[in-house]
């Protein structure tokens, strides 16, 4: 098994596999039915999901089977968003019909399916639309239970929850990130405490992502660059300049030394951040490359460097 899963996909109808170092793609898969909107790698780095128009595909990532080993089908309309339980039982996706979908992998079909009455662009079981509202799902009641409108009609892009829990992110249309506190409550109902409005970038925001240190957050914008900004203060770290158009995604190493972003100008990156340096192009795709998807953690806890 790789110690790092690095792959890249986009309106080519290819989902690529590279060597991150070298910078060598040593496999592509086909993706017939559309272009891929998102990628994310489970926990375990055995599969990964391609998100496309109307479906998702999930492949094998040690495999050289170009056959998905699972579809799910019950979007109307592009997949926006997708992602894995921590420990990859279940999945959960977003589109453009206005659903939010919850599936269980151990059994067929979507077990819950939620109206956002928007079409979906970010969810991470927090969704955000495109009328600007984050709402937050409750598995165990099967609703909404909480519901923000940071900027009413504009178009929330992105979401990112700190992986300790204690914020959250939205990043709009207008280059705006609102930032909450995240409170727990006495009776495990979450409350948002805004915290900070960051006036990031003069237009879109396409993805915002903090850091798996919690340290940093990363915004990718239309503007063709990367910006990074300390979240103790929300001060601009630096900017990543190199792609020459929309930079559409990117996602962190495990020890936040690292940044790949993916881009319309049909690269993917990889950014050293302590100098701010493009040290690895990823080259291949024919058209625009709209996602990126990165596993280099040590599972279960032990060091995977082979």
């Amino acid at each position: 098994m790789s110690s790092v899963v690095l792959a890249t996909a986009g309106y080519d109808h290819t989902i690529r596999f590279w060597e991150a170092t070298s910078g060598i793609c040593y496999r592509t898969l086909q993706y017939a039915d559309s272009q891929v909107n998102k990628l994310e790698i489970t926990a375990d780095k055995t599969q990964i999901a391609a998100a496309g128009n109307s479906q998702i595909r999930i492949f094998d990532v040690n495999s050289n089977d170009p056959q998905p080993v699972n579809s799910y089908d019950g979007h109307n309309g592009n997949v926006t968003a997708v992602g894995f339980q921590k420990d990859s039982k279940w999945m959960f996706s977003g589109g453009e019909d206005g659903t939010v979908r919850v599936w269980d992998l151990r059994a067929p079909g979507c077990q819950r399916a939620y109206e956002s009455r928007a079409a979906v662009n970010t969810v991470v079981l927090i969704s955000g639309d495109q009328t600007g509202h984050i709402r937050v799902w409750d598995l165990t009641a099967s609703a909404c239970s909480c519901e923000l409108v940071p900027e009413i009609g504009t178009a929330v892009r992105s979401l990112t929850v700190a992986l300790d829990g204690s914020m959250i992110v939205a990043a709009n249309n207008h280059g705006t990130c609102y930032v909450w506190r995240m409170m727990r409550g006495t009776s495990l109902s979450t409350h948002f405490d805004p915290l900070h409005k960051l006036r990031a970038h003069s237009t879109y925001i396409l993805k915002c992502l903090i850091s798996p240190d919690c340290q940093q957050l990363a915004t990718t914008s239309a503007d063709k660059t990367v910006r990074l900004w300390n979240l103790d203060g929300f001060t601009l770290d630096r900017t990543l300049v190199g792609h020459t158009r929309w930079v559409w995604d990117c996602v962190f190493s495990v020890d936040a030394a690292y940044l790949v972003t993916a881009s319309s100008d049909a690269t993917a990156r990889l950014w050293d951040l302590s100098s701010g340096d493009a040290i690895r192009t990823y080259s291949g795709h024919h058209k625009a490359t709209v996602c990126c998807a990165l596993n280099d953690s040590a599972i279960d806890g032990r060091d995977t460097d082979s």
